[in-house]
């Protein structure tokens, strides 16, 4: 115990001579240096429903308040600013694994609570599958920036790399009057090295038409909530990155392929896939997964909003997804967010969900679950809004699904 309280002196000795010397030196302002790390940023994106998303970055400003604006005198933010900035990015390239750097700055370590993105004032627009190009706008202005959620550890004298997951397809509102907004949904995240890959055919038949693979949604998820999702590249393949280390569901779907309303593919549930540090094959390109072919129904609904909620909160914050058991797992197959009017509309495959158990020695085959054949639970969440879910039973029809808030 003696050996143990001298060390302890000798450390609290030390502290105090270090501090001293400092202040003899006229620096740290009788508090030390600041400590700080290195904040890294890069940007992906999850599946877009168009055929590009351009969004011209000039920079991302962090703060370690959750309450401090940007107008605040300027205090404690601190900015990241991509190389050769602005950048302008086409969201819908970056698929599988595909990154796009933002840049990195050395910050004071610590729990930051903001992060936004600024965007230039000029280079941002959206091109709707078969369309041409329309400028996106975002409502609370670039020069303040979108405010993403964030809570991250910028740890001292290390790199803290995180990764910017952006979901293009529901950070998109059409208005009324044809003007696309930006509401980014953006899932921030370190960057681990898991990761699952597979290949998918694209030989679903569907009367006339066949599906592109560029209308297949692959996601791995937990607990019926999607963690990464992405779309097969022109041979099939598809990677999901940056997984932490667990257990999945792999999730694949197909609702209107080849721009057919009526007519899509099955949803296939790969069960217990195991991810660790490394990659997790599913299968080869020899051995793809074949969608089943799937007619497709119909859920629409009005998320109505009273006083106390007001539309404002629904149109920034409401999603809808809908969900349905495969086997054992409860999954998300669809999702969307209403409009400015609060309406939603989605497709949904009728046919039954098909179910395999991971195996690293090869898929089994397929089992239709027809008991769960085109029932769906419908789900509105969103910050500041209850969690409701209705049942949704297709097999009769198309259905209504309201909800009130």
């Amino acid at each position: 115990m003696e050996k143990k309280t001298m060390k302890r002196w000798m450390l609290a000795l030390t502290g105090v001579g270090a501090a001293v010397a400092l202040a003899a030196c006229g620096g740290g302002g009788g508090g030390g240096a600041t400590p700080m790390g290195t904040l890294q940023l890069s940007v992906t994106d999850a599946p877009a429903c168009y055929e590009h998303v351009m969004v011209n970055v000039a920079k991302v400003r962090v703060h370690m308040s959750d309450d401090t604006g940007t107008n605040d005198g300027g205090s404690g933010w601190r900015d990241i600013v991509p190389p050769n900035a602005p950048v302008q990015i086409d969201l819908v390239n970056l698929t599988n694994g595909q990154l796009k750097d933002l840049g990195s700055a050395e910050v004071p370590a610590g729990t930051y609570h903001q992060l936004r993105l600024v965007l230039a004032d000029t280079g941002n627009t959206v091109t709707p599958i078969g369309g041409t190009a329309q400028p996106l706008t975002t409502p609370s202005g670039q020069q303040s920036g979108l405010k993403i959620k964030a809570d991250f550890e910028v740890a001292e004298d290390e790199v803290s790399d995180l990764l910017l997951d952006f979901d293009a397809c529901k950070s998109i509102v059409l208005t009324g009057n044809g003007k696309y907004i930006l509401k980014p949904v953006v899932r921030l995240s370190s960057k681990p090295a898991g990761a699952i890959q597979g290949f998918v055919s694209s030989s679903v038949a569907q009367g006339t038409a066949t599906a592109t693979l560029s209308s297949i949604n692959v996601s791995a998820q937990q607990n019926g909530a999607v963690v990464r999702s992405t779309i097969p590249d022109a041979t099939g393949k598809f990677v999901l990155s940056y997984l932490p280390t667990g257990t999945y569901t792999v999730v694949i779907t197909g609702s209107g392929l080849a721009a057919d309303t009526t007519q899509g593919a099955a949803t296939r549930v790969v069960d217990s896939v195991p991810v660790g540090t490394s990659t997790v094959s599913l299968n080869t390109s020899t051995s793809t997964i074949a969608l089943s072919a799937s007619a497709l129904g119909t859920v629409t609904g009005t998320i109505s909003a009273s006083t106390a909620v007001g539309t404002s909160t629904i149109a920034d914050n409401a999603f809808v997804a809908a969900r349905q058991t495969v086997g054992t797992r409860l999954v998300e197959v669809n999702s969307t967010r209403p409009d400015d009017a609060q309406k939603y509309t989605m497709l949904l495959p009728l046919a039954a969900p098909e179910f395999q158990l991971f195996s690293a020695s090869g898929l089994p085959a397929p089992t239709a679950d027809a008991a769960n054949a085109g029932k769906y639970k419908i789900r509105v969440t969103g910050s500041g809004l209850a969690t409701k879910e209705s049942a949704a039973d297709l097999t009769s029809g198309s259905k209504t699904v309201d909800f009130a808030y």
